[in-house]
């Protein structure tokens, strides 16, 4: 289990702090290829490849998230803003101008990054639950502004007559619509940001983040560029969330409103806390727990949400570090132990 992540555990609650033991050091390198490895478990272990994929596309929502929240600090209640541009964006393009699904997932991901530059630089002026609540608000703006441009977008509707069933690649021609090949081409990209992710973190950069969520006058002191560090987390957070966004267009062959709704950020926070925030693998830990209990209590219930946030509450009060959190604090307490 602990090779998944390279943390060893000494924190209060909240956002886990990660250090570099020697051994750690070591298994950061392949915290992305071991990750990949789970995944591939993933429709073996799932009653559904459908829900497999749903779990690797939200998981790398709340992977892009967790890099703000987890590991800069920054708790943002916008993100469905990225998620949603990424898939409104990659659909009209394939369904009214006929582009390649990979070009337009290009285009989809650029257009989420350059929504969160915009936003990200008008929000990181402010802290705290401030910071939450423009980031809350200029989301809502995207919202209402799909929901008016209709013509482009369907409105209430979600935007739908695009489909992808074929994707050529070079020479091989894969059948999107078989499960299997839809799962390893979801994983592909997912394995790509994954290996981006690790060696951003990896980076002076990704210690600098570290740093401003820890103490951010200590970090400002040290000589880092604060703003810049934080704008530019934003922005990869929202080109990753994109990304996410991407491909749910290419899975569902639609696009809901509700991609873009708050509830939709709020599945971000949740699968994040409960995965384990500031942790690599958390977030798909969380991804699969939350999308796991709604398949559960949906078939019992029309009142799924009530069932989800009990068990959400239940989480903040007694695993305030997550799934994953918690066991790699337990697995290093062990290892602290004569």
């Amino acid at each position: 289990m602990h090779t998944l992540d390279q943390t060893v555990v000494d924190a209060p609650p909240g956002p886990m702090r990660e250090r570099r033991s020697p051994v750690a050091g070591g298994l950061s390198r392949w915290r992305a290829p071991l990750s990949i490895l789970a995944l591939l478990t993933l429709p073996f272990l799932l009653p559904s490849q459908a829900l497999a994929v749903n779990v690797l596309i939200y998981g790398l929502y709340a992977v892009g998230y967790n890099l703000l929240y987890g590991y800069t600090g920054l708790l943002s209640f916008g993100h469905a803003a990225f998620f949603g541009t990424g898939a409104y964006v990659t659909g009209i393009v394939i369904g009214a101008y006929g582009l390649h699904p990979f070009p337009a997932m290009g285009l989809g991901t650029v257009a989420a990054s350059a929504l969160a530059l915009t936003v990200g630089a008008v929000s990181i002026r402010s802290r705290g639950i401030y910071f939450a609540m423009v980031t809350l608000a200029l989301a809502q703006l995207i919202y209402y502004a799909a929901l008016q441009a209709s013509s482009w977008t369907g409105g209430e509707n979600g935007l739908r007559g695009f489909t992808v069933s074929r994707i050529d690649v070079g020479p091989v021609s894969l059948d999107i619509l078989d499960p299997q090949v839809k799962y390893l081409f979801v994983l592909a990209f997912v394995g790509v940001a994954l290996a981006l992710i690790s060696r951003i973190l990896a980076s002076p950069f990704g210690t600098a983040i570290e740093a401003i969520r820890e103490n951010e006058t200590r970090a400002r002191a040290c000589g880092f560029d604060v703003e810049r560090s934080k704008l530019l987390a934003f922005v990869l957070s929202g080109l990753f969330c994109g990304l996410s966004g991407a491909l749910s267009a290419i899975h569902l062959s639609i696009v809901p409103l509700d991609s873009l709704a708050y509830h939709t950020s709020g599945m971000a926070v949740v699968m994040t806390l409960v995965g384990g925030a500031g942790t690599f693998f958390g977030p798909f830990v969380g991804a699969l727990a939350v999308l796991v209990l709604e398949d559960v209590f949906s078939q019992w219930t029309p009142h799924w949400q009530l069932g989800l946030g009990i068990v959400f509450i239940l989480f903040v009060l007694f695993l305030p570090r997550g799934l994953w959190g918690s066991a790699l604090e337990r697995l290093a307490f062990r290892r602290r132990r004569p």
